[in-house]
């Protein structure tokens, strides 16, 4: 009979386990899904800021048409990209052709003085602010995800309950390599 005690909490012990283990692998989940959402929310701000800012800018630069429509097919494909690899792709692109559109700008005294074209680049920046903040606590609710779901025996637990890791929201190797080129401010 005290075996038989015994081997039942024991059982429950583990039914227990496996209940946390599994929860806390759905509260991580949901809060990556919640992370990516923000990331998601932030983007659109940015789609929507895009189009307002390349009709200021078109107004001074009307030569410059090549540049508009890379902003515009790059926005395009950032907003239709589907997997997390595209998308990635698509917003470190949809960022080069931002730059390349302050660019154009820096030619035009006037259009660096106008209050709307200066605001507009003000809620781009705080949008490119909140989107990196956003892509870094996304991707450390990824890490934190996948380092529960890879731990022993989580592992296990994990794999049997359908649970596989996620890709971090990371800046495309190109990208990479322009930040490692950045001029460098010597005192």
């Amino acid at each position: 009979m005290i075996i038989l005690w015994i081997v039942l909490i024991l059982v429950a012990v583990l039914l227990l386990w496996v209940i946390a283990v599994y929860n806390g692998l759905v509260n991580l989940a949901t809060r990556t899904d919640e992370a990516w959402s923000d990331i998601t929310v932030q983007l659109k701000r940015r789609y929507d800021l895009i189009p307002n800012l390349v009709s200021a800018v078109k107004g001074y630069a009307k030569h410059e048409k090549g540049v508009f429509e890379k902003v515009t097919e790059a926005r395009a494909a950032a907003i239709g990209a589907k997997d997390m690899k595209d998308k990635e792709g698509a917003e470190n692109q949809l960022s080069k052709t931002l730059k390349s559109l302050f660019a154009v700008a820096e030619n035009y005294p006037q259009l660096k003085a106008n209050e709307n074209f200066l605001s507009l680049q003000e809620d781009l920046t705080d949008t490119e602010n909140k989107i990196e903040a956003s892509r870094r606590f996304y991707n450390a609710n990824v890490r934190d995800f996948n380092i529960k779901i890879k731990v022993f025996p989580n592992n296990v637990f994990a794999n049997m309950l359908g649970f596989t890791s996620r890709k971090l929201f990371e800046v495309a190797p190109a990208m990479a390599q322009e930040i490692e080129k950045a001029p460098k401010v010597e005192a």
